[in-house]
């Protein structure tokens, strides 16, 4: 079994957990966070813990790094980055743009990526060799669009505050001059970027299970993602992804300026 096929079947043993948790009357979701409210649910536990235990049979020398469970290091050189639920807030509200999320990893960037959105059908991956969108047996191959202005670039991010004050203040440094900003997508964001739909991606306060899978999609589709300061993104934090190098570098200077 290749590497893609299995992250494929990852993504498939995943969804058989969280479907049939998604917008049942008895789901309940915990908080992780103190200060703040950051739900976890069994849907993410039950969906982690099937690839994991899928990884144990099929690849047991391989590292895991999850955000439900404690890492396992690597013996292979290689480590599956999982996050079960992209979107655990939309989870539990019932809105269908929550997704799962799988890398592997040699120590650098992903090599392999892929954006998994089971409620609506929808699957975005990279292999490094090919990149497609699959959606009711139809494949499409994943291609970013061209835009070299910020005034012409649709911008997206999950949350409007995106982390901090300052760190917000610089976000709508760019939105404003973007033709249009919208939020609340999540991971799907990336599949929309890598599909060619919108321009720009940037958000703060990411873990490596939430960008190396949406990383490795949008590099697989000719796009770019980096740090906001414009170094290697796949350990998270302050992320920017673009479709066209000339947005991503007019981003970067608004944001540097900020």
């Amino acid at each position: 079994m290749t590497s893609l096929e299995l992250a494929e079947r990852l993504a498939d043993v995943a969804a058989q957990e969280t479907l049939a948790r998604f917008r049942t009357p008895d789901l309940r979701a915990e908080s992780k966070g103190a200060e703040r409210f950051d739900p976890v649910t069994e849907a993410d536990r039950a969906a982690e813990a099937a690839m994991r235990a899928l990884l144990a049979r099929e690849r047991p020398d391989d590292g895991i790094l999850g955000e439900e469970a404690d890492d396992v290091p690597s013996r292979s050189g290689q480590t599956w980055v999982l996050d079960p639920i992209d979107g655990t807030r939309a989870f539990i509200s019932g809105l269908p743009v929550w997704g799962t999320l799988i890398a592997l990893n040699d120590g650098g960037a992903p090599s392999l990526g892929l954006i998994d959105q089971p409620y609506i059908g929808e699957r975005f991956l990279s292999d490094g060799t090919r990149a497609l969108h699959r959606k009711g047996g139809i494949e499409t191959p994943l291609a970013v669009r061209p835009c070299a202005r910020l005034a012409d670039a649709t911008l997206f991010s999950t949350f409007p505050e995106v982390g901090t004050a300052a760190e917000g203040a610089a976000f709508h440094h760019v939105a404003g001059q973007c033709r249009l900003t919208r939020y609340g997508t999540d991971c799907y964001a990336y599949g929309l970027l890598a599909l060619g739909q919108i321009d720009l991606v940037i958000e703060a306060g990411l873990y490596a299970y939430d960008i190396q899978g949406p990383m490795a999609v949008v590099a697989g589709a000719g796009g770019i993602v980096t740090a906001w300061d414009g170094g290697p993104a796949q350990d998270g934090g302050r992320i920017v992804a673009a479709g066209d190098a000339r947005v991503h570098a007019a981003a970067l200077e608004v944001l540097s300026r900020a």
